[in-house]
């Protein structure tokens, strides 16, 4: 299975590669609340779809997650990343997939490869600041 998955995000890093080189549109209009995942398919589904991805690794269970809920729903709004929520009580293997050790996680994807981590409760300027410095390339 794992060398499947590996074959879908090399598929999927090429499709954007082209994408960019051959300018034969543009990815999918930004979603401007938090896409709900269920599942390593439909998180690579998201995340080839569009340059910049704020995955949030979060639990029902969790406090500080629940303190981040509104910073992430800011973020998938007035920002031009998507913003996906992982469940990991419903999705334990894609969060050990990804090394979630604890919640919230907050993983940054930029052209198809993850390229920040964050573990804990962060403010939404330090959040939006992370977000933007990578939307901005």
């Amino acid at each position: 299975m794992s060398e499947e998955i590996e074959e879908i995000r090399r598929r999927k890093l090429e499709e954007l590669r082209t994408r960019e080189e051959t300018g034969d549109g543009s990815a999918s209009p930004t979603p401007s609340e938090p896409v709900p995942i269920d599942g390593e398919a439909e998180l690579d589904d998201v995340v080839g779809e569009h340059g910049v991805v704020l995955v949030d690794f979060y639990a029902d269970w969790c406090g500080p997650c629940r303190m981040l809920e509104p910073i992430v729903e800011s973020l998938a709004a007035e920002t031009d990343a998507a913003v996906a929520k992982v469940d990991v009580d419903a999705n334990q293997q894609l969060a050990t997939a990804y090394g979630v050790r604890g919640v919230p996680t907050l993983v940054l994807f930029s052209n198809g490869e993850q390229v920040e981590e964050v573990v804990g409760l962060e403010g939404e300027a330090e959040l939006r600041a992370l977000v933007e410095s990578h939307t901005a390339r």
